[in-house]
């Protein structure tokens, strides 16, 4: 199969340089990545194209003018953009475990989409990683939090099974899934604008469309920078939204693909 690693991300280049860091650590290299980018300035233009010097497979910027958070149409822009049968998909503020991207590959199965655990680096680590540009983290590592979700142990996560239901735990930072599975369901809902709600209304539709969850605790690893939180003034009305959607088990979004 075919892979593609989405990476969200708006004017946080300090991050994203790390980030691509960790991509380019990676001990086996997705097909294609795609910068959905949510309107972000010039400054990040040049780390990708820096970035694309560096890196040996495609890699694509899809880019959408600036009026607000809006999440879910620029994944939508992404999702069309490519042609790889499966999509693994972070955020930009999250450094990936050297397996990060076999891990998903490893535990991918057919109509069932994966989401893993985050580690928390510490406000007080920002300056230390973004100067000696660390990507490489275990969970004796300075500054996280979260420590247990750093242990890499494959074998664990086997244990785990494919289940119908809507875990609490699921982000989208760690998540990968099938791209014809996402079409089915005419990908996110552009409903959703400013922060919250958009993944796991994402994820409830694909249940609801017969597809299963499964979690990777173990493995797919991400270390998530710490930043001041976003504007949240959207968040009661994406979760009533939300709610709605969960009690009709809708499968089609109201603004999709």
């Amino acid at each position: 199969m075919t892979v593609a690693l989405i990476i969200p991300t708006y004017n946080w280049c300090q991050a994203l340089e790390v980030i691509f860091l960790s991509v380019l650590n990676q001990s086996i290299f997705p097909d294609e990545i795609l910068i959905a980018d949510d309107g972000s300035d010039k400054n990040t233009k040049k780390v990708v194209e820096e970035f694309r010097e560096k890196f040996k497979n495609k890699v694509y910027h899809i880019w959408q003018e600036d009026k607000g958070f809006r999440k879910s149409k620029i994944l939508n822009k992404a999702l069309v953009a490519t042609s790889c049968d499966y999509i693994i998909q972070i955020d930009g503020d999250c450094i990936l475990h050297p397996n990060f991207i076999q891990d998903h590959i490893k535990f991918s199965e057919p109509n069932t989409f994966l989401y893993g655990s985050r580690v928390n680096i510490q406000k007080s680590q920002l300056k230390s990683i973004f100067e000696s540009k660390q990507v490489k983290f275990s969970a004796f590592s300075k500054g996280i939090k979260k420590r247990t979700r750093a242990l890499h142990i494959p074998f664990l996560s086997s244990r785990y099974r494919p289940l119908p239901d809507l875990s609490s735990k699921i982000r989208g930072c760690n998540f990968s899934y099938w791209r014809e599975d996402a079409l089915a369901i005419k990908g996110y809902d552009e409903f959703y604008t400013g922060w919250g709600r958009e993944d796991s209304d994402f994820a409830a539709r694909l249940l609801h469309n017969g597809i299963m969850s499964k979690r990777i605790r173990y493995a797919g690893i991400i270390y998530h920078i710490w930043h001041s939180e976003a504007s949240k003034d959207n968040v009661d009305q994406n979760s009533a939204y939300l709610n709605d959607v969960l009690e009709e088990k809708r499968i089609y979004p109201k603004q999709g693909i």
